[in-house]
């Protein structure tokens, strides 16, 4: 991600951070196209040098647009969806549903029939009660993976692990859900078994609990004679969002990962399977940033001093629901020196904090701008109308100068469902 001052003005993307949010308003979601598209190709680079076969597929729900569907679509990505919103988006740009996954731990039958209809690649089967839904509405062979839970325990934010044994998503390999399901599906009518899918967590900045992922998976697949086709080993892979965060490795971490996966095949005497990966966050958190203008500033004499801007926790959610941690800058540097400050939101909650301890220019003011890095994941595609907030309009910078992808919602849109 390109952010640096030049001549005391931020620069984000080789653009003036100011004269963006001047054209476009505030609160702003500014996206690096650049970025992204070279994260996409870090992905593709490092699986294609290892002379497998795989895909990338991209996790929707770190942000969907028509714009965002459209750069992947160009990049060779394939997609996961989990809603039947996430999958109409995709459709509406012109995606291709023999490229899309329908994962979810709660898909309804209008989903399903939803996706079945529009011809998606496959379902990621996620309880054994879903593989007789998916049966029963099914006309035709339905290819499936089932998602499963290896057991392995990562260090990372408890709302972000999904790995371990206790979780809402996934069947179980200790306690038999992971067998019992592929044998459900091996006397189903429609369905036909492809493969694994696991999801280990979020934010994971090392590749031993991907190793060690599959380690199991393979032992167990031995032990019950199991063959597949397609092992889907999720995403989570780390960002930066702060000095103290370690982003994950991804060519150092592929080539451990993917060396160790043939050394199981060849210990098993197994074809290597069709691999799939599916990054989100680690392609657009670290190439957007959240323009804000500065409102109320209130000090309290030897407390604090909190500095409000316009948005807060209905477009920045993560700090208030996880503490989630992201370094603040301003629009505009200054001589004066710079002291301790907590950056609030305008939304009636005293947890709409955006960030506490922020090291700020003393002598900020109203109308100031303030740019919070890596919000290009779980902002956007978080954001709601609590307090009747408008939700932000968002921008891609490319190489053709700046486009507007997303128009910032009106007070018309915002009651528009309503009825008197």
């Amino acid at each position: 991600m390109s952010l640096e001052y030049l001549n005391n003005r931020l620069q984000f993307a080789g653009q003036d951070i100011t004269a963006v949010a001047e054209e476009f308003g505030t609160p702003l979601i500014v996206y690096d196209e650049a970025y992204m598209r070279h994260q996409m190709r870090r992905f593709h680079n490092v699986l294609s040098l290892k002379d497998i076969p795989y895909s990338v597929s991209y996790a929707s729900k770190a942000f969907s647009t028509l714009g965002m569907i459209q750069i992947l679509e160009e990049e060779n990505m394939e997609l996961d969806v989990v809603s039947i919103g996430e999958l109409y988006t995709a459709l509406k740009a012109g995606f291709e549903p023999e490229d899309i996954h329908f994962h979810g731990n709660n898909k309804t039958p209008e989903e399903i029939s939803y996706a079945l209809n529009h011809g998606v690649k496959f379902f990621v089967i996620d309880s054994v009660d879903e593989i007789g839904l998916i049966d029963s509405l099914a006309s035709e062979t339905v290819d499936v993976l089932i998602r499963i839970n290896p057991g392995i325990d990562v260090d990372t934010h408890e709302f972000i692990s999904t790995g371990q044994e206790d979780s809402k998503f996934g069947l179980s390999l200790i306690t038999g859900d992971a067998l019992k399901a592929v044998k459900t599906i091996n006397d189903s009518r429609h369905l036909n078994f492809k493969g694994l899918h696991y999801h280990l967590g979020s934010q994971l900045s090392v590749y031993a609990p991907f190793v060690n992922a599959l380690i199991r998976v393979f032992d167990w697949l031995d032990a019950h004679e199991i063959e597949i086709d397609i092992l889907n080993m999720g995403g989570g892979y780390g960002i930066v969002y702060t000095e103290e965060d370690i982003p994950f490795p991804i060519e150092e971490g592929f080539d451990v990962i993917i060396d160790k996966l043939k050394q199981l095949c060849e210990q098993y005497e197994r074809p290597v399977p069709h691999v799939m990966i599916e990054p989100g966050r680690s392609i657009t958190a670290e190439a957007a940033v959240t323009v804000y203008k500065v409102g109320t500033i209130k000090t309290i004499p030897g407390v604090s001093k909190y500095v409000s801007v316009d948005g807060g926790m209905s477009d920045h959610i993560r700090t208030p629901l996880y503490g989630a941690e992201y370094e603040i800058l301003p629009a505009e540097l200054t001589d004066d020196e710079n002291q301790e400050v907590h950056v609030v939101g305008k939304l009636c909650e005293s947890g709409d904090i955006i960030g506490k301890n922020k090291v700020l220019p003393k002598n900020i003011k109203r109308g100031d701008l303030l740019v919070v890095k890596s919000t290009g994941a779980y902002h956007y595609s978080m954001a709601s109308n609590y307090n009747q907030m408008l939700k932000p309009a968002v921008v891609f910078i490319n190489e053709e100068g700046i486009k507007e992808v997303v128009k910032r919602q009106s007070l018309e849109q915002l009651i528009q469902n309503d009825i008197l």
